[in-house]
């Protein structure tokens, strides 16, 4: 497992350490925790992004995203973005 360092605002520190005490977690987990959370999120309005400038068939999106095809459609749907066209329909089918 690697390290990563890092200075933070004095505001981050003290929402940081508020954030741990009540979800009762460690520092370095804690901070893990969060990282994770981020870095899903990032993963999934990337490849949403990917999705509605066509730069990817709607299958790829979503393995870029982490989900499965269902959970992703709902992503899609929740953001309002139409995936379903005829020039996808055919790379989304030869994804699968």
């Amino acid at each position: 497992m690697g390290t990563i360092s890092a200075r933070v605002p004095d505001e981050f520190e003290e929402e940081l350490e508020e954030y741990l005490e009540s979800e009762k977690l460690d520092r370095s987990t804690g901070i893990r925790k969060l990282l994770a959370e981020g870095l899903e999120e990032w993963r999934q309005e990337r490849a949403l992004e990917k999705l509605k400038a066509g730069e990817v068939t709607f299958s790829k999106a979503a393995e870029l995203a982490g989900l499965n095809v269902w959970e992703f459609a709902q992503l899609a749907k929740e953001h309002e973005i139409t995936w379903v066209g005829s020039d996808h329909t055919a790379a989304d089918l030869e994804d699968l």
